[in-house]
């Protein structure tokens, strides 16, 4: 026992971070689904047809939810600017990691950047004979400032709280793009290309907040405090993964079925559950595969002990 204690404690002297490259890696992946959500669902005429497709049934399948994620949507610059600039300031200000809050700036600055570029001047939406709208949507706005808001908060808590803080800023980011989706704001793809989007530049940071803050990014383990439960990522897992399986089922049975010849005529709207099992998938699953990247990079320290 003596023994597992001293080699766990040893083990601790390792810097956080200390395989940098399954962050490079990582982030490298969420860059490379972002393209391929843009390849497979603006520039192909099957993509383009479920996107669509998804997107009007969303005001048949979901009618009396849009007001209420209207009034959400309305507060949701607010909130996540607010929630974002006091975790940011009490970190620089009460903690003294001005580093770390500088870095969380950079990740909200950079992801909002990325979109808007992405959006307005490197993507573009060609004619693929789907009747929809002529400009391109895609990465989504909306989402992608809630989503960095709680990226933010996300790589700047202690460890201790990162399991905890993944599983609220993925419930938050999830019903962020969710609410964009079911208020007919954006396509599903939109949604999803945010959410990689904020990923990318969640890890980027993330990685030069663990380099930069080695001394206080100390793991004591899973359970050592309610917020460090394994519970909050297995929750994360079990809806991203459920989520992802399911929306791949639905769109096969579509495609099996045979989609309708409009899109948003369709007697069962499959599509459009389609798209909100794709945004909830994607959406936990990078909050659990963050949440859990994040701790198992982080220096482990012994637990501490009670009083």
């Amino acid at each position: 026992m003596d023994g597992m204690m001293s080699q766990r404690i040893s083990t601790g002297s390792a810097r956080a971070a200390r395989s940098p490259l399954l962050f490079v890696l990582a982030a490298v992946f969420c860059a490379s689904a972002l393209g391929w959500t843009y390849w497979a669902f603006v520039r192909t005429t099957r993509g383009q047809f479920a996107d669509e497709s998804a997107w009007r049934e969303a005001d048949v399948a979901a009618p009396d939810t849009q007001l209420p994620f209207l009034r959400f949507l309305d507060t949701l610059p607010l909130v996540s600017i607010v929630v974002a600039a006091a975790a940011i300031l009490f970190v620089a200000v009460v903690r003294r990691r001005v580093a770390a809050a500088v870095t969380a700036f950079g990740v909200i600055l950079a992801a909002n950047l990325t979109t808007q570029l992405l959006k307005n001047i490197v993507f573009d939406r060609p004619d693929r004979g789907v009747e929809t709208l002529a400009f391109n949507s895609l990465p989504s706005g909306h989402t992608t400032l809630a989503a960095s808001a709680a990226a933010a908060v996300f790589i700047i808590a202690s460890p201790r709280w990162r399991p905890f803080a993944a599983a609220a800023g993925g419930a938050y980011s999830v019903l962020a793009g969710a609410a964009t989706f079911i208020n007919l704001w954006h396509r599903p793809a939109d949604v999803v290309a945010a959410l990689l989007a904020v990923g990318t530049w969640t890890l980027i940071g993330g990685l030069i907040i663990m380099r930069t803050g080695d001394h206080w990014n100390n793991w004591h383990g899973y359970g050592a405090y309610w917020a460090s439960s394994r519970g909050w990522l297995v929750a994360c897992w079990v809806l991203g993964l459920g989520g992802l399986a399911l929306s791949m089922v639905l769109y096969l049975a579509v495609l099996a079925i045979g989609p309708a010849p409009e899109p948003g005529t369709a007697n069962v709207p499959l599509f459009f559950w389609w798209g909100l099992t794709w945004i909830i998938g994607v959406g936990f699953t990078l909050a659990a595969a963050a949440g859990w990247l994040f701790s198992a990079q982080a220096r482990v320290s012994a637990a501490p002990r009670t009083p």
